[in-house]
């Protein structure tokens, strides 16, 4: 990655167009891999999801064609010793999956034994498990089609032979067999995920007339097999009001009710069937920050006991990033030591994992952070947030996030004037609208269409960052060559009209776009997570904190432009290349955070803990090590002119 950093670094004002593109195609694709790689497929994905659809079909069927250790259907049988045989051979072929291999293996002489339907679905729910743990991170719906478009969608594709109630009895029930599946009958839907429905009408069913779906949006598959499942269970409002349930949405898509219920004994059965009757409660509502990041630090406890520490380190980023991140804001005006506590510790948490240091140790740190967050959750949930510290947080959102952005789009707003090419001013204002029109849409891409993970949010973040400090480090070097007026004026006869007409300006808008896209989505979240604490009659309160900020944005900016447009133009270079080295400084030291905080950069901590988040400083040997680098080089390009004169003299 610094291959594409470094290579870009050129003269600012001969920067071609050409190179340009390809400066930003190569950012832009290295932000892609970065974010596709956290949910890439593996080519085996197709083959374990028919592996796990076969091992589902032997639970649920088994009974069909044994019954005391007697064959009660030979076709049935057969389907279960054929579907065995499969599995086994399957597995035989990935001979790292020890375990895969010896439960297919049981579960063949299983079946060729004629055990009993509690040793069998004992063996599918364990080799489900393993395919599972195998298979890559399963990509859910984040929302559902409405009830009235499922109903029409099994209408218009099921009813034929399913019947409109899904009782197995349509109009061409009679002249298929297999016959078709009743999915009102409880006994096989409690064995039954839907995972498994889904699979089964994404692909169809082989020597079946159960035909492929594929056509159907991946919600719209979704949506029947939620439905589907849903047939043989009676929704009851009454009981869903107060139930909750310490359950993922995979998880309740994943397993059937009764692999739940043997793999948690603890569960309430009324509540998981009641989720499978009414699964439009599950994308209802959105689950609070800090409820999250306690899902997450359980499920990254759960994984780093099951030995799977790649795991257990994505669900403690998570925990950060799409949890607790999320509310530092809200937390700082209640009590900011808390905020720092919790913070270092989660971040704290991914060392322990990486440097192995026993299940016992990590049980007590995250049981410590989920005390803490216990903590945080009374403080933000005990009542609204007040009026002053909503003012507070709104003001200081916005102000922080805006500072830098504005920065950097005004120093080269006067740069440009200086030059005496106001002309090319319309190229800026084009970098820094655009990049207000893209955070806007990937916000609303977020929220609509796709999950964009707080690790890739922050990788964005971090790259983005990254390339404006070497950008802006660059510019603070060749600016401080150009303090003196006769070498300014000189440097623009020579090449200023030469470059603007090269059409380099476009690396001008690449700047703002970059300064500007990187503050906005992340303003847009944490005003969306401000607002969760707010009531109707607050909100006035927290767009005047709003205004307040844009304001006090609007008057730096304009006397920046005042007094910067009077300055002498050494005076203005001068001060100019101290703005940018200092911006260099801070966006290298929130770079290397935030792909910390993605867990691209490792951490090490410092000796001493502390934090200047509007510098950009944080207590880790990395970020620090950044920040001297500009640090020595700044000083060294202030004090070079000094040694020269000592040693002349």
């Amino acid at each position: 990655m610094t291959y594409y950093f470094s290579r870009y670094s050129q003269n600012f004002m001969t920067f071609s167009m050409r190179s340009f593109k390809r400066m930003f195609f190569h950012v832009f694709f290295v932000i892609g891999y970065l974010i596709s790689t956290q949910t890439s497929a593996s080519i085996h994905t197709e083959g374990l999801r028919q592996l796990l659809q076969l091992t589902e079909y032997i639970s649920v069927d088994y009974t069909s064609a044994i019954t005391d250790g007697k064959i009660v259907d030979q076709g049935e049988y057969q389907e279960m010793l054929d579907f065995s045989n499969i599995i086994a051979e399957r597995a035989a072929r990935e001979p790292s999956e020890q375990a895969m291999i010896r439960l297919s293996k049981s579960l063949l002489y299983a079946v060729q034994a004629k055990k009993t339907l509690v040793e069998i679905q004992g063996l599918t729910s364990e080799l489900k498990n393993v395919l599972i743990k195998n298979s890559p991170q399963l990509l859910l719906p984040t929302s559902l089609v409405s009830p009235s478009t499922v109903k029409q969608l099994f209408k218009n594709n099921c009813a034929s032979c399913h019947g409109i109630t899904g009782k197995g009895d349509g109009e061409l029930a009679s002249q298929l067999s297999p016959q078709p599946t009743n999915f009102n009958e409880r006994t096989r839907a409690l064995d039954r995920s839907i995972l498994g429905l889904y699979d089964v009408i994404t692909g169809g069913l082989d020597d079946t007339a159960m035909p492929s779906f594929n056509n159907l949006t991946a919600k719209q598959r979704w949506s029947l097999a939620l439905y589907t499942g849903s047939l043989a269970f009676v929704a009851d409002e009454k009981q869903q009001k107060n139930n909750t349930l310490d359950l993922s949405l995979a998880e309740l898509v994943q397993y059937s009710p009764n692999e739940l219920y043997r793999a948690k004994t603890d569960l309430d059965k009324g509540v998981v069937e009641q989720l499978r009757a009414n699964p439009e409660v599950l994308f209802s509502t959105t689950k609070a920050p800090l409820t999250i990041a306690r899902d997450q630090l359980k499920k990254t406890l759960a994984a780093f006991k099951n030995n799977d520490v790649i795991l257990a380190q994505q669900f403690a980023v998570s925990a950060y990033l799409d949890g607790f991140e999320l509310v530092e804001n809200n937390l700082d005006a209640y009590d900011s030591s808390l905020r720092k506590g919790i913070e270092s510790n989660l971040l704290g948490l991914r060392n322990e994992i990486i440097n192995n240091k026993g299940s016992a140790n990590l049980d007590a740190s995250v049981s410590a952070i989920l005390r803490q967050i216990e903590q945080a959750e009374f403080l933000l949930n005990d009542s609204s947030i007040s009026d002053s510290a909503l003012f507070s947080a709104s003001f200081i959102i916005l102000l922080r996030e805006g500072l830098e952005a504005l920065l950097v789009v005004l120093a080269l707003f006067t740069i440009l004037v200086r030059s005496n090419k106001k002309e090319a001013v319309k190229y800026l204002h084009f970098g820094w609208v655009a990049a207000l029109i893209a955070g806007g849409l990937t916000w609303l891409v977020a929220q609509k269409l796709v999950t964009i993970s707080g690790a890739s949010r922050e990788t964005m973040e971090g790259v983005a960052a990254l390339l404006a400090a070497i950008v802006l480090f660059y510019i603070g070097f060749w600016m401080h060559s150009k303090t003196q007026a006769d070498q300014w004026q000189r440097y623009v006869q020579q090449n200023i009209n030469k470059s603007l007409k090269a059409g380099t300006l476009w690396g001008i808008s690449g700047l703002a776009f970059i300064a500007v896209y990187r503050e906005v989505f992340e303003t847009v979240l944490f005003y969306q997570s401000l607002l969760t604490q707010t009531n109707s009659s607050q909100q006035l309160v927290l767009f005047s904190g709003f205004g307040a900020a844009l304001a006090m944005l609007v008057v730096v900016a304009w006397l920046m432009i005042k007094y910067s447009i009077k300055l002498p133009i050494g005076r203005f270079f001068s001060i100019t290349t101290y703005l940018l080295l200092a911006l260099s400084f801070i966006l290298a030291g929130k770079a290397i955070t935030a792909l910390q905080e993605a867990a691209l950069i490792s951490i090490t901590r410092f000796p001493i803990d502390f934090h200047l988040a509007w510098l950009g400083i944080n207590s880790t040997w990395q970020g620090i090590a950044m920040q001297a680098f500009i640090l020595f080089c700044s000083s060294m390009l202030f004090f070079k002119p000094w040694l020269k004169q000592r040693r002349a003299g």
